[in-house]
């Protein structure tokens, strides 16, 4: 169960109630205006992450070695869409649990990536085979 469903509204009639008796309904305003501050502030870093991802095609990473690195296990996706600034190649049926995403460079090389409630559980780093030189000996 994802409990900041649940705590993040508590907490926001508990700050509307504290400012109430704080200041009665001067405190009501001030609160609710911070609480609309804090929507506001995640509502367009939302919007230019997906801004930034809407300019590149989807399932693009400039490198995905090094997305590999960077990731970290209970991230949500938004994290990783602004990591790579792009919107992950959907493998998985929509709407069902885990949900399934790759992205891949220009290499070959592809990150898949799981989500099980929005939050990163297990990742996957494949690289291509590297071809072997055709005109260079070996060295003795």
């Amino acid at each position: 169960m994802n409990f900041q469903k649940i705590v993040l509204p508590i907490v926001g009639v508990v700050v509307v109630v504290v400012g109430y008796r704080a200041a009665g309904w001067a405190g009501v305003a001030f609160a609710a205006s911070g609480i609309v501050m804090w929507m506001l502030l995640h509502f367009t870093r939302l919007m230019k992450v997906l801004q930034r991802a809407s300019e590149r095609p989807v399932g693009y990473t400039d490198s995905a070695v090094m997305l590999n690195a960077k990731l970290q296990l209970k991230v949500n996706l938004l994290h990783v869409v602004a990591m790579t600034r792009a919107i992950g190649e959907q493998l998985s049926p929509k709407g069902e649990q885990p949900e399934v995403y790759r992205w891949t460079d220009n290499s070959g090389s592809h990150v898949t990536c799981e989500f099980r409630l929005g939050k990163l559980v297990r990742w996957e780093l494949v690289r291509p085979p590297a071809e072997p030189d055709q005109g260079v000996p070996p060295a003795p």
